[in-house]
């Protein structure tokens, strides 16, 4: 007798799996350069300063940014389409928002004498934000092609559809949360 051989789908979806990557990766990425800023601090000739009151208010408008779109999400789930594309606008607006408010704040830090090519207290704090503000532009991208969508195409609640928007909302709050994590890092350790 032959034996049979069964067949079995994962249960993640591809295209979920390589965001989780992708996630993974820029976590990698910042964990080292949280690292590199902790043992470079201990070096030495490191200089203190305060962050303008700037970055928190753009922290606080990222943070709001994953609440429109978690209820974007739900509104969608729910079959709201006005409350849905009205949230999703809203979130890509917030997220330009932050974006923007992130350069004042580094025109803030330039203007209180911390250079982007000075101490290297400051040009840690320019490359970790500005790396983090590259991938909030990803996020916008990605924002932006779900606003084109939910503007464009006929309003509809499908498990494609649905996927596709969870990815979405899915990097937000990863870069949501980042950005929470590399913001109160730099407060402690300074």
């Amino acid at each position: 007798m032959a034996q049979e051989i069964k067949y079995y789908r994962n249960r993640i979806h591809p295209h979920q799996f390589a965001l989780y990557a992708a996630m993974g990766s820029i976590m990698m990425m910042f964990a080292a350069l949280t690292s590199a800023y902790i043992v470079r601090q201990a070096v030495g000739n490191w200089h203190e300063y305060s962050l303008p009151d700037i970055f928190y208010i753009s922290t606080g408008v990222l943070l709001l940014s994953s609440v429109t779109l978690h209820l974007a999400f739900r509104s969608y789930q729910k079959g709201n389409a006005r409350m849905y594309r009205g949230l999703l606008l809203l979130t890509g607006v917030l997220g330009v928002t932050f974006v923007i408010l992130q350069y004042y704040g580094w025109q803030g830090l330039y203007g209180i004498g911390v250079p982007l090519d000075g101490n290297p207290s400051g040009s840690f704090f320019y490359v970790i934000s500005g790396v983090h503000a590259a991938h909030v532009l990803g996020g916008i991208a990605a924002l932006f092609v779900a606003v084109f969508h939910a503007l464009t195409l006929q309003f509809e609640v499908s498990v494609r559809r649905k996927n596709r928007f969870a990815l979405v909302v899915q990097y937000w709050h990863f870069v949501d949360t980042l950005w929470l994590y590399l913001f109160v890092f730099i407060l402690v350790a300074q």
